[in-house]
């Protein structure tokens, strides 16, 4: 009979040594589906909140503090999310985590398409609740996605399957512009009725697409429910915090099988699972606890990871979302900008066509290219050329400005775009989701996903009013724009020593990463205590030829 540490190997195994089949398609389907609604959701307000100044505003424009506050509300659910479902699927489990943020934004992403205003309410006070609430089933998806689809993927292409997840925010982007695209085409005669303001007709028109614009963020969402509530357990998850060897083994057959949902145990194999979770086999990992969390992170050799995958983010973040702040200029370069005129079907046509552009040049060509090459040249060298390439062209916007013609400004933009994916974006994503133990990889992944959303809320509070200082005109209504992007070459200059403090995780188990593999080899095939260190270093040569 098969020892323990025997069983715990060739459940892992099945795993980690799988052909790519359709049940790993699955899985990144599932996952990103997810992916794409959140990008989805997020992009879909820049859209939402034109459409909203023109039907509730004299003026035409959300006054921009209300703006802002809209925005960051979704940053700052998402940070919550990230924390408190990164938190929660380590101790509860990813199973009974996944589909539950989903169910959130499903839920958030209505509640925004129903909202309205009243006497004693202010409408945007509501839309910053929704933004909130939606923003904390996005953030729970982040750490979800990212551990479920590692923990089942194969090792060969586990980097790929990732990236294919995290892609689905081009698509999503990409989708946020073509749905209010087609609204405004479609309510073109009622928003041509008004000419340069918004007439009532006009109002009618786009309080119906704003609304359809939120709306149509649960649709995928819907789709994908379902499988989520009925993935299995993670054959890591159940080893190594359960300590349940005979389910995993079934689990794990049952997988690779291809079949939906986990598997079920006879009478005999349900007392033999309890009783190994009752009495933790020696060769697993230690239980997780407060206490072993931070006696753990407080060795240089794990604290130094964590730092560098949630500072990597971080910095790369600020960035990312601060980019933002030149779409309007780049717009203006590809002949996409509001009209003289200022006519409110043009305005928004041509945003909607302009940013569709913008996400065609680089921003999804940039995620695919990640997902090509992740697992051949590897996430280290991939997020160094990111951070070095960005850093550059950074520095080129900021210190240039003023003399690099608008195409040229449009080209920097696009490359900085596709650096980002085809970079850091991707890779700060990925690593977290793998050089972490079991135990404790969807908290450091939520972790290191919050410390980027911090960085965008600094982005859009702290740096992106910075542009505006100075004397700011008609003709040049950012004057210390270029002092903004000298900042972000800062902080892209920064994420190149963060990227140090990480190992290159290509073609290695999750365990000979995170060091897992350690515990079991302390112990003979019996369970025995075993101090051979060659032994040890011979186990880990085998784990690596059959690997690759």
């Amino acid at each position: 009979m098969a020892s323990l540490a025997q069983r715990r190997r060739e459940a892992l195994a099945a795993v980690d040594n799988a052909s790519f089949s359709w049940y790993h398609v699955r899985a990144i389907v599932v996952a990103g589906i997810g992916f794409y609604t959140d990008a989805y959701d997020i992009f879909a307000v820049n859209f939402a909140n034109i459409m909203i100044g023109y039907t509730y505003y004299a003026s035409g424009k959300i006054p921009s503090n209300a703006d802002t506050a809209i925005k960051v509300a979704t940053s700052a659910g998402t940070v919550l999310g990230q924390l408190i479902f990164g938190f929660l699927a380590d101790h509860i489990g990813r199973k009974r985590m996944y589909g539950i943020e989903l169910m959130i934004i499903i839920g958030a992403t209505l509640g925004l398409s129903l909202t309205a205003g009243g006497r004693a309410t202010e409408i945007v006070g509501i839309f910053i609740f929704w933004r909130v609430l939606l923003g904390t089933g996005v953030g729970g998806d982040y750490p979800l996605s990212a551990i479920i689809t590692s923990e089942f993927a194969t090792v060969k292409w586990r980097g790929a399957m990732m990236a294919a997840v995290f892609a689905n925010q081009g698509w999503g982007q990409l989708t946020a512009g073509i749905v209010s695209l087609v609204c405004v085409i479609g309510f073109k005669n009622s928003i041509e009725s008004g000419g340069a303001k918004c007439n009532a007709a006009c109002q009618v028109a786009l309080d119906k697409s704003w609304r359809i614009v939120y709306g149509f963020g649960a649709v995928p969402a819907c789709f994908a429910l379902y499988f989520r509530l009925t993935i299995p357990e993670t054959i890591r998850y159940t080893l190594d915090v359960n300590a349940d060897q005979t389910t995993a083994t079934k689990d794990a057959v049952q997988y690779v099988s291809g079949k939906i949902g986990g598997a079920s145990l006879t009478t005999d194999e349900a007392q033999v699972a309890m009783a190994q979770r009752a009495e933790r086999d020696p060769t697993a990992p230690p239980k997780a606890s407060f206490r072993d969390f931070f006696h753990h992170y407080s060795q240089w050799k794990n604290g130094k990871v964590l730092l560098g995958a949630a500072g990597s983010w971080f910095v790369l973040d600020v960035a990312f979302y601060g980019l933002g702040l030149n779409t309007s200029i780049i717009l203006n370069a590809i002949g996409y900008a509001a009209p003289a005129n200022k006519h409110v079907y043009d305005t928004l046509y041509n945003q909607g066509v302009g940013n569709i552009i913008l996400s065609c040049a680089g921003l999804i060509p940039g995620y695919w290219f990640s997902v090509a090459t992740i697992d051949t040249i590897g996430r280290k060298p991939i997020q160094l050329m990111g951070f070095i390439l960005l850093t550059a062209i950074f520095c080129i916007l900021g210190f240039g400005y003023n003399k690099i013609p608008t195409k040229g400004k449009f080209a920097l933009y696009v490359f900085a775009n596709f650096f980002q994916n085809f970079g850091p974006n991707t890779t700060t994503f990925i690593v977290p989701g793998e050089v972490f133990p079991t135990r404790y990889r969807s908290t450091s992944h939520g972790i290191s996903a919050a410390s980027g959303k911090i960085g965008a809320i600094i982005a859009q509070v702290l740096i992106g009013p910075l542009r505006t200082r100075g004397h700011p005109t008609a003709a040049n209504p950012s004057p210390w724009l270029n002092h903004v992007m000298q900042i972000f070459a800062v902080f892209m200059f920064a994420g190149i020593f963060l990227t140090l403090l990480i190992p290159e995780t290509k073609r290695k188990t999750l365990e000979e990463l995170s060091g897992e593999d350690q515990y079991e080899m302390r112990y003979g095939a019996n369970g025995s205590f075993n101090e051979d260190d060659d032994s040890l270093k011979n186990n880990k040569e085998k784990s690596r030829v059959n690997v690759a």
